[in-house]
């Protein structure tokens, strides 16, 4: 897909944007909520993290952004990123996470197949942490011109350490929503509900509603991404 300038210019402010947006809350993340317009770059937070430092979501997203760069979607060399960046460069890490690489690190049998059974293994024991939502934003531009392969990358790139289908519906649908604000420059979270299984469609949208119609609520006192 051939980019106009504008549309270049949002592609690259996805990654940016996420950035900022990290470094920016960093310092209040499982802290009480504070009021709109006060938040200020004093770093701080779950690593401590210097002012303008960006957390571990964004840390994964770059290894994500590095491998698919190169075009496509290669499962194996993202599970070997993640690893690596555990082992060498993981300010924080969430529960959830810090427990698929940990086993993929250990294993003798590759590190793909232990990190999807570890992460099969979590879904089936109904843990469902955000950390795949938290990182998706730039899956939203492995495919700009087409949304079944948008959708199809967040899904994989999801259950690499979040098997769950709430974490691989929500990676689909926000990896969409970027898809289509870089490519028509408007926001619409609805727009990946076709992507999604039938039968849960009507409860994203349900939930998508009471988003919109109430405050922020405080999320569990457990950082388990």
């Amino acid at each position: 897909m051939r980019l106009t300038t504008t549309q270049r210019n949002r592609a690259g402010g996805v990654l940016l944007g996420q950035a900022i947006g990290d470094a920016l809350g960093v310092p209040y993340e499982f802290a009480p909520r504070i009021a709109a317009g006060r938040a200020q770059m004093i770093g701080g937070g779950l690593g401590p993290y210097a002012p303008g430092e960006w957390s571990d979501d964004t840390q994964m997203a770059v290894c994500i952004a590095e491998v698919t760069a190169a075009g496509g979607v290669d499962e194996a060399a993202i599970a070997d990123r993640f690893v690596t960046w555990m082992a060498e460069g993981a300010t924080d890490i969430g529960a959830q996470t810090a427990s698929v690489l940990g086993r993929a690190r250990r294993s003798a049998g590759g590190v793909l197949p232990a990190m999807l059974d570890a992460s099969a293994e979590g879904a089936a024991a109904d843990r469902a942490g955000n950390g795949a939502l938290m990182r998706t934003g730039v899956v939203g531009l492995v495919a700009l011109d087409d949304p079944e392969q948008t959708a199809d990358a967040a899904r994989r790139i999801a259950a690499l350490t979040h098997a769950h289908p709430l974490c691989v519906e929500s990676s689909v649908l926000w990896s969409e929503a970027v898809r289509v604000a870089v490519t028509e420059g408007r926001l619409d979270v609805r727009a990946g509900l076709p992507l999604l299984p039938a039968a849960t469609r009507a409860d994203w949208l349900a939930r998508i509603e009471d988003a919109e119609a109430h405050p922020p609520r405080p999320s569990g006192p457990t950082h388990s991404p």
